[in-house]
This record gives structure tokens, sequence and C-alpha cells, in this order.
């Protein structure tokens, strides 16, 4: 009599052999694999961008001007001399709030365009679809030096063909308007020249991730009885979220840390530096005032505020999914 038979007349089944690893070592090994696939990246970019940031970090911590680069001077360290006089500057609150202002309808912007710009690809036949994305694309490749430039010509205050449209339509207060003289309306010329170059990767991301979502949940949802809000809001918007945190991080570092547009459409940021953006602000003080010092201050600041922001909104994505 073998000892399966013997489990069995005493009523307990026979129990399959274990192969698997337990659950804590298990984790262990893939965290294990995880970093040692990701140790060559890690490396590179410790290279590229750790000792930069070493060295950005340590010139912000001493008196560097021109005297000091030339050799003429010796450097003083200032410890958080740079910082101080940095935040009891009220110029640099301003420009900070013009910033996160700035970038946050740019974000905005970019998402709103296009996610909806990448339902309507979704709905709509193969040419026009083709279209949308060439000329998406193409504005995506534009250079930034080169967009900024030809939306310039396009509103200019004497030639610019916004112009002339708008008054050809009875809007003669547009007569000669200039786009970059008040504060709120440069930067919300700036702010659309962003959003244009700046829509494409969200369209391609999004689209991409509705092409992927089954076809059989949107059917059952609509089988359910759900409306197209509904079946938007509950069903896909959830199904993209891991899309919408990588668009929107990509959105909130790039735009805040505007440079080009800025710099090409305004002269450098505007009359009196009314439309300065902390990028601008950081050139300024670096290489026109030639304290390098303070400019690598700045750049540090931007640079904490960036990882916040990210980890800000990271975290309320993590803790919305968890009451989902």
């Amino acid at each position: 009599m073998t000892a399966d038979t013997t489990t069995r007349r005493v009523g307990v089944e026979p129990t399959a052999p274990d192969d698997t690893a337990p659950p804590t070592r298990k984790r262990r090994g893939d965290g294990r694999s995880a970093l040692f696939y990701l140790a060559p990246s890690a490396l590179v970019l410790v290279g590229v961008m750790g000792y930069p940031l070493y060295q950005l970090v340590q010139l912000s911590l001493y008196d560097y001007g021109q005297a000091q680069a030339s050799g003429g001077a010796p450097l003083e360290f200032l410890g958080w001399g740079n910082y101080a006089t940095l935040l009891g500057d009220g110029r640099f609150w301003t420009v900070l709030v013009q910033t996160c202002a700035f970038a946050g309808v740019c974000v905005l912007g970019s998402l709103a365009v296009g996610i909806g710009l990448a339902v309507l690809a979704g709905r709509v036949r193969t040419l026009p679809r083709m279209l949308l994305f060439l000329a998406a694309l193409g504005a995506w490749a534009t250079p930034a030096v080169a967009g900024s430039t030809v939306w310039l010509f396009l509103f200019d205050q004497d030639f610019g063909l916004v112009n002339e449209v708008l008054v050809g339509i009875g809007l003669h207060g547009f007569e000669g308007f200039s786009w970059t003289y008040d504060r709120y309306v440069a930067f919300g010329l700036v702010a659309g020249e962003v959003i244009w170059c700046s829509f494409p990767f969200v369209l391609v991301t999004m689209y991409a991730g509705i092409k992927a979502i089954p076809g059989e949940v949107l059917e059952a949802a609509s089988l359910d009885g759900a409306s197209t809000w509904r079946t938007a809001r509950e069903v896909i918007m959830p199904m993209l979220r891991p899309l919408l945190v990588i668009a929107t991080i990509q959105s909130i570092i790039w735009d805040f840390k505007i440079f080009t547009q800025i710099y090409v459409m305004t002269d450098g940021g505007g009359i009196a530096g009314q439309n300065l953006v902390l990028n601008v602000y950081a050139y300024q003080e670096a290489f026109a005032g030639s304290n390098y010092g303070l400019g690598s201050a700045i750049g540090v600041v931007m640079t904490i505020l960036l990882l916040i922001i990210t980890a800000i909104y990271l975290r309320a994505q993590r803790a919305t999914g968890e009451r989902t």
C-alpha cells in the first residue's frame, strides 16, 4: 500500500509540491534583478547629470563673477549668501510666481489640446487622422527658435497676418495692435506658441494609449448604458492614468524651464523685465550681470522646485489610484 493511497483513505488530499519561492524571497530577487538592469543607466545619469549638478551647487556657494572667472580675483566663499540675497529680493518672488503661473497654463493647455485631439484622432477616418498627425509632428519637429520667429511674424503689429485677418472681419481695434507690449498679452502669446509645439507629445502618447484599450471593454460599457462622458471618465481615463502621469511630468519639466520662447518672443524678458521667467532671470544674472554664483543659486532653486512639484504630483496620483 502506497503512501498516496493511505493519504486518500484517511480523507486528506495530497498536496502538490511547492516549486515557487516564498513571496519575500521572490520580491528580493526581482529587486536585485531590477537594480542589475538599471545600473548601467544609473551610472550614465550620474556621469551626465550628477557631476554638473554638483558643480552648480558648488558654484552657488561662492562669490563668482567675471573677475574670478578670468583669474583676476580670488574666490570668496559665501556659504548661503547667494541664497539669502536671492530669497530677500522681491523681484525673485515676482518672477517665481510668474514662472509657476505661466508653466501651469502651458501644461494644462498642452494636456487639454493633446487629449482632445487624441480622442478626435480615434474617431475620424484614416486620411484626416494622417493629416492631423503630420501637422502635429511638423509643429513638434520645428526648432524652438524657428517656431518663435514664425509666431512673431504672424503676430507682428504692422505686417502680421493675424492682425490683418482680425481687422478684415471688423475688429478694427487690432489695427497696429502690439501683442508683446502688455505683460499678460505677451505671456498669452508665448504660452500659445509653447502649447503649439508641446501638444504633439501628449497627442501621440494618449492616442497610443487609447488604441491599446481593448474594444471589449468599451463595448461592455456601451452595453451597460454608459454615456460617452461617463465612459471617458470612468473607463478610459483610469486606464490611461500611467500615460497621463508621464505626459504631465514631462510637460511640467519642459514648461517650467522654458527659455527660448520667452527670450526670443519678448526680446529677452519684455519691457523692463515684465515677462521674465526663472530660466531667463538666471541667464540675465549669470551672463548679463556677470554674477555666476547668483545665477547658479537660481538654477539650484529651480531644480529643487521641479523635484518637489513632481513628487507632489506623483503622490496625488498614487492616492487617487488607491481610492479608485
